[in-house]
């Protein structure tokens, strides 16, 4: 393909936007993705592959949610609550064992805690678009 018909050819087209919630996640797996060849080969394939799958899960699961509709969001955005939650541990447990230092560990639990209670004030919300009003509520 040339670069004339290629569709990033143009500097003119701006990247496609995502949610901030998406867009954290997004950058919290462009960090890990850096780290995770730094990981000791002792927990790379195991603990740190589960990490890796478990922040793109988080990811698919958040994608997932902007798609569908207010009744059919909430499943979807606990699941990515859940798979963030799991993620959290699994890195402090690679923190734990000295398999990443304290400067990773720091930088992505940062990042990994504003995408939780992104996903925490995206759930309440959505739970409570979703509740029937309370009686002699419009």
């Amino acid at each position: 393909m040339t670069k004339f018909n290629s569709p990033h050819a143009t500097n003119n087209t701006p990247p496609p936007r995502f949610l901030p919630v998406v867009e954290k996640l997004k950058s919290s797996y462009k960090l890990w993705h850096e780290y995770h060849e730094l990981v000791p080969k002792t927990q790379k394939y195991s603990l740190g592959n589960r990490i890796d799958n478990l922040l793109i899960e988080s990811i698919e699961a958040t994608v997932t949610a902007t798609f569908l509709s207010k009744e059919e969001k909430l499943p979807w955005i606990r699941l990515a609550i859940r798979k963030t939650d799991t993620l959290k541990v699994l890195l402090m447990i690679l923190w734990e064992t000295k398999s990443i230092d304290d400067r990773k560990y720091v930088a992505l639990s940062m990042k990994l805690d504003v995408a939780g209670k992104m996903l925490g004030g995206w759930s309440g919300q959505i739970a409570k678009q979703n509740s029937p009003a309370k009686a002699g509520e419009k």
